[in-house]
């Protein structure tokens, strides 16, 4: 069941004042807009915006929270670190 009910980004798991901003600056405002959205795809375009390079452990807190948003259950970001490391080929 996706989490239509929550209003602020930071009532997200894992989101603090820090990644609001950071997700401001990816066009994100309300905790929905989340639904659907693709970490990895949200990190590139944070990276190439920016022309910054941020640590990959941002990717695991976007997988937190989209996966949150979409109904999965609150988990702590370094839970998706394996996850991401997996996909990107980096463990």
């Amino acid at each position: 069941m996706l989490r239509l009910e929550i209003n602020n980004l930071q009532d997200i798991p894992n989101i603090g004042k820090a990644t609001v901003k950071i997700l401001n600056d990816l066009k994100i405002v309300t905790p929905n807009q989340l639904i659907g959205k693709d970490p990895y795809k949200m990190y590139d375009a944070l990276c190439n915006a920016t022309n910054k390079k941020y640590d990959p452990c941002l990717i695991d807190v976007f997988i937190s929270a989209v996966k949150f948003m979409e109904g999965g259950p609150p988990k702590k970001w370094w839970e998706f670190t394996e996850e991401r490391k997996i996909k990107m080929g980096t463990n």
